[in-house]
């Protein structure tokens, strides 16, 4: 993969960025939207495919990416298709810093030290050069205003923003309402990001989102017994009782 182009990941956490004050917005949830960036920009270099609700490698090939190549070897030792929201919902220990550190190698972005409570040592990132992250926001920009299907990246990024609640960041108050909208119907233009934008906020709301399995047989209601509930299990012992789904990505309210 040539290094001409900027990853998913990269510019998520580009537009995650505040500029005046060099933080990211929705810390918690990016980190869970760099992951699942990961994957969307893994299927792009078509090294990773979709398999049902799960992620299988198709070309186990280094991209040349050391970031996504270290995700990529990750899902390869897996030996098996892994369902998105339990790749996405692991540990992801420095992910975040991972990409600042990138970022800032390639000079993006510049650290500066500071201090809070005038004790605790902290660094925040302010961007070098802001054109490229109006460019990424220009694109957001066109795709909510036309109404014209994005290319898959732009797409695939519009689906991460919206899932890791960047939407009340880029577009702010009561005039942005409309726009956050429009920012979540972007999903539906690339199969991959959905896939992985509602893994994202499956994680978020705690949703185990199992297929269910069929009723165990037992003793019929009346008979002395109960119906057992349905259980799904993702191969650990003991199984994860099914949860409710909150609802379709159509359904998700803007952020």
């Amino acid at each position: 993969m040539g290094r001409s182009r900027r990853t998913i990941p990269e510019e998520l956490l580009l537009l995650a960025l505040d500029p005046a004050t060099g933080t990211t917005a929705q810390p918690q949830s990016l980190d869970l939207g760099l992951a699942g960036a990961q994957l969307v920009e893994l299927a792009l270099a078509g090294r990773i495919a979709p398999d049902g609700d799960r992620i299988a490698v198709v070309l186990p090939r280094p991209t040349g990416d050391p970031t996504l190549d270290s995700a990529l070897e990750l899902l390869r030792r897996r030996g098996s298709p892994v369902r998105a929201v339990h790749w996405i919902g692991g540990p992801r220990l420095g992910l975040r810093q991972t990409y600042l550190t990138h970022l800032e190698r390639c000079g993006m972005v510049h650290a500066v030290a500071g201090q809070m409570c005038g004790v605790l040592p902290t660094t925040r990132y302010q961007a070098t050069d802001t054109a490229i992250s109006r460019e990424i926001r220009a694109r957001l920009d066109n795709a909510i205003r036309t109404g014209v299907p994005p290319d898959p990246r732009t797409a695939a990024l519009a689906a991460l923003a919206h899932a890791v609640g960047l939407g009340k960041h880029l577009y702010p108050g009561n005039e942005g309402r409309s726009s956050r909208s429009r920012l979540r119907d972007l999903i539906r233009h690339d199969p991959m990001g959905g896939l992985v934008a509602h893994a994202v906020m499956d994680v978020q709301n705690g949703v185990a989102a199992q297929p269910r399995r069929a009723p165990v047989a037992g003793p019929a209601p009346g008979a002395g017994g109960r119906q057992p509930a349905a259980r799904a299990t993702d191969g650990t012992p003991g199984g994860v009782p099914v949860q409710p789904r909150r609802g379709s990505m159509a359904r998700v309210g803007a952020r």
